[in-house]
């Protein structure tokens, strides 16, 4: 573990940008960007465009560690280069942003009112490759849809297990167990949920480290306690549906959950934008969220 990387995730001030759209959606990023689908002719083409989105988007004099504190990035971005440099030097190196990797491979059916992730058989093999590239972390995604204590029992399950074969690799995992922002229980799934994080963390060994990634709650102040465990970097939120702004104003309702947003972050970027327009776009964005991250 890079230690001045761990350092600056524990205790560092911004936010993380997530920029790991995977090949299912990122049509829709695109499209959001202003590509649709005549933009490109085949699969190769497309991740060529998403990346050229993701290295304007970095390389952009907006984008800097006065206000990010990690990027987490798909498979193919983590393989690409910015500027002859594979993207995790190029972010530490040029920007002293912290590589993050998401290792999920997308979501199984639901069942139990949850939908677990789909088994990663290759994950081994992708944490040797991804400490060879100099990641610091991991992400891996799964989502509740129904407070009920079985399902979300199982998440959790699924999220600590894979969680120490990151650790024990040498990367830090952020689980991220998201609660679906528009279920009427949503308040009873994230009590149930926490209730089960805490059981995990009792047990976990205490060299362990760990971050999470979780939905803004509707209880303000629920994870406060969970920042408090020792075993635990940081808790961070994603934006889950809502808008820039919604996500920002309840972001400012829980002192110390910092953002790890993605569409929220990228929403008013477009690609027939001038650099002047696309980079003062990007800073507007980045101002709002660091300022929700860490009022």
């Amino acid at each position: 573990m890079n230690q001045e990387q761990f350092e600056r995730m524990n205790s560092g001030m911004g936010f993380i940008a997530a920029l790991d759209q995977s090949g299912g959606s990122t049509p829709k990023a695109l499209k959001g960007y202003g590509l649709d689908e005549t933009a490109w002719h085949s699969e190769d083409e497309m991740f060529d465009l998403i990346h050229q989105m993701r290295a304007r988007v970095i390389t952009s004099p907006a984008f800097t560690s006065d206000h990010i504190l990690a990027a987490i990035l798909f498979h193919r971005t983590m393989e690409s280069k910015i500027e002859g440099k594979l993207t995790a030097d190029y972010l530490w190196e040029n920007k002293h942003i912290v590589p993050i990797l998401k290792v999920d491979k997308g979501l199984a059916p639901e069942e139990d009112g949850v939908q677990l992730m789909k088994p990663i058989p290759d994950l081994k093999e992708e944490l040797a490759l991804a400490a060879e590239r100099h990641i610091f972390g991991t992400k891996m995604r799964s989502v509740i849809k129904k407070a009920d204590p079985n399902g979300i029992r199982k998440i959790i399950d699924q999220q600590f297990e894979i969680g120490a074969v990151i650790a024990s690799a040498g990367l830090v995992p952020i689980l991220e167990p998201e609660v679906d922002i528009h279920i009427p229980d949503k308040k009873e799934a994230e009590e149930i949920m926490l209730a089960e994080i805490e059981k995990h963390l009792a047990a976990l060994p205490e060299e362990t480290k760990i971050m999470f990634k979780v939905s803004i709650p509707t209880v303000e102040g629920l994870y406060s306690g969970l920042m408090k465990d020792a075993h635990v970097v940081r808790v961070v939120a994603l934006s889950g549906g809502y808008s820039r702004q919604e996500a920002d104003e309840l972001l400012k309702k829980n002192p110390g959950l910092i953002a790890s947003f993605s569409r929220a972050l990228l929403s008013d970027l477009r690609a027939q934008q001038s650099d002047e327009e696309f980079n003062q776009v990007l800073a507007e964005s980045i101002k709002e969220i660091y300022d929700a991250s860490c009022c």
